[in-house]
């Protein structure tokens, strides 16, 4: 099996797997990192999402060779105290109910947060629409993504 040297959460993280392993279970299984959720599979729930160079994608459908260079961060990596604003916004709106979808949740809205300060009611709804909640928590899902965005203004 080769060898693969990734980058995550500001450290050479080194794997030997198939090229073709999904970053989800390399993070998972590999590395012990299993705040990020395994959802459906297909990169349809959000459940494993993380960020590639500041960018949220599902890690279940990116396969560990395409991943040299670049920089990923997980749930784990977020904030080292928990203190990152979505973070803080999500336990200030009680935000979970079963909190299983809530990494990928947190990681869509720091990535779309990052780029957009200020966001609308409707940019905040589409940005997270690709996020299924099992719980229904979208409304304070939303009203959370607007208090972080306060908070990092």
């Amino acid at each position: 099996m080769p060898n693969y040297t990734l980058h995550i959460n500001g450290k050479e993280r080194s794997v030997n797997t198939d090229a073709d392993t999904p970053l989800l279970w390399v993070l998972r299984d590999e590395l012990n990192l299993v705040g990020t959720k395994f959802g459906c599979g297909i990169a349809q729930c959000g459940a494993c999402t993380v960020h590639i160079d500041g960018i949220a994608v599902r890690s279940c459908q990116m396969q560990v060779a395409v991943l040299n260079d670049v920089k990923i961060t997980t749930i784990e990596g977020l904030s080292v105290d928990g203190k990152h604003p979505v973070q803080e916004a999500w336990k200030e709106i009680d935000v979970p109910q079963c909190g299983y979808c809530q990494s990928g949740q947190i990681m869509t809205a720091a990535a779309f947060l990052s780029e957009n300060k200020n966001p609308s009611e409707t940019e905040i709804r589409e940005a997270m629409h690709g996020n299924i909640c099992r719980c229904a928590s979208y409304n304070r899902i939303e009203k959370a993504v607007k208090i972080a965005s306060k908070k990092m203004s």
